[in-house]
């Protein structure tokens, strides 16, 4: 087993990412007893890639991240399920630093932070600035309602115990899925921690995230905080 105690579930969730899904198997082997790439149904190469690449594929139900995350979880073996962006821009060395707390029984969920490892994706024009600043609002808004000191809310670049994650019934099906998994952790007294982890820029395709579906983060938070 990877993480002592756990099989580990690695889940890609994806979409069009043939560009490099066969690179990213292979970076995340190491780290997986099992690598679960969830396809929302992408008109290109990517499942067919990913299954050459020795991936067990499954489909989504095709409406958006959220769906993604929660299929992962429904079809995942591993006790723990390791949530990493196909696109290239997550440190897969850093897994084992995500396990490391769920095996000591430290946590139940960890959450890989770009505050505390940095990020290549930032650049100082006003659509980063607007999303950095949402992002931003949105962490101390969940800070302050829960009392917990996160940094980083909206990574997807996570993991975590597969029956606490099922518990939450994670609902959004889109990429405000990050931010409900956390707060409803958080609601249920679940152990949410940070590690350090880097963020690289995109190495392949287009961003499925565009800085004007910001509005679902904020529809998001809102309905979480009642």
């Amino acid at each position: 087993m990877i993480a002592p105690g756990y099989r580990v579930t690695v889940a890609l969730p994806t979409r069009n990412e043939a560009g490099g899904i066969a690179k990213v198997v292979e970076q995340v082997r190491p780290y997986a007893d099992e690598i679960l790439v969830v396809d929302g149904h992408s008109t290109d190469a990517t499942r067919d890639l990913a299954a050459a690449a020795g991936a067990r594929v499954v489909l989504d139900g095709g409406r958006g991240k959220g769906d993604g995350i929660r299929t992962a979880l429904e079809q995942a073996t591993g006790e723990v399920v390791v949530f990493f962006d196909a696109d290239g821009s997550h440190e897969p060395h850093d897994i084992p630093n995500l396990l490391a707390p769920l095996s000591l029984g430290k946590a139940d969920l960890v959450v890989a932070s770009r505050a505390l490892g940095g990020s290549d994706e930032f650049r100082m024009n006003f659509e980063h600035f607007l999303r950095q600043m949402g992002s931003d609002f949105a962490t101390w808004i969940v800070n302050v309602r829960w009392r917990a000191s996160l940094t980083d809310i909206q990574n997807g670049f996570r993991a975590g115990l597969r029956s606490r994650l099922l518990d939450l019934h994670l609902n959004a099906n889109h990429f405000d899925v990050e931010e409900e998994m956390i707060m409803k952790a958080l609601k249920k007294g679940l152990r949410v921690v940070e590690v350090p982890s880097h963020e690289y820029e995109r190495q392949w395709g287009r961003s499925k995230l565009a800085t004007s579906a910001g509005w679902r983060f904020l529809v998001r938070l809102a309905r979480e905080m009642v």
